[in-house]
């Protein structure tokens, strides 16, 4: 299974549309918490929201993002812009219990 990183950053009204959304999308994530490696929020330094991070597992790209298309934080708006790439840990705790690269 392939691992894909989606940097999603909330719109204008992101603050607002996270506090209607935000216990379905927490359900949403936990109802489906094998589907993903990682999610949590993205923050500037004084600690206000500005996006979230996700690392969802799929065959593809394409299946990464049907994980997604019911997310409450989808499609409720919140995010204004997601962008997706491939993700291939080489360092770090995530390569523990991991194949080494080229390996």
């Amino acid at each position: 299974m392939r691992m894909f990183c989606f940097h999603c950053r909330d719109g204008e009204d992101g603050g607002k549309l996270r506090a209607v959304h935000r216990e379905a999308h927490l359900k949403f994530l936990a109802d489906n918490a094998s589907d993903f490696v990682l999610a949590g929020p993205l923050k500037r330094a004084d600690g206000l929201i500005i996006g979230s991070l996700l690392i969802v597992k799929g065959r593809d790209e394409a299946e990464a993002r049907a994980r997604l298309e019911n997310d409450p934080y989808l499609t409720g708006g919140v995010w204004q812009s997601i962008r997706v790439d491939e993700f291939s840990p080489l360092l770090g705790d995530w390569v523990y219990g991991m194949a080494k690269p080229g390996g």
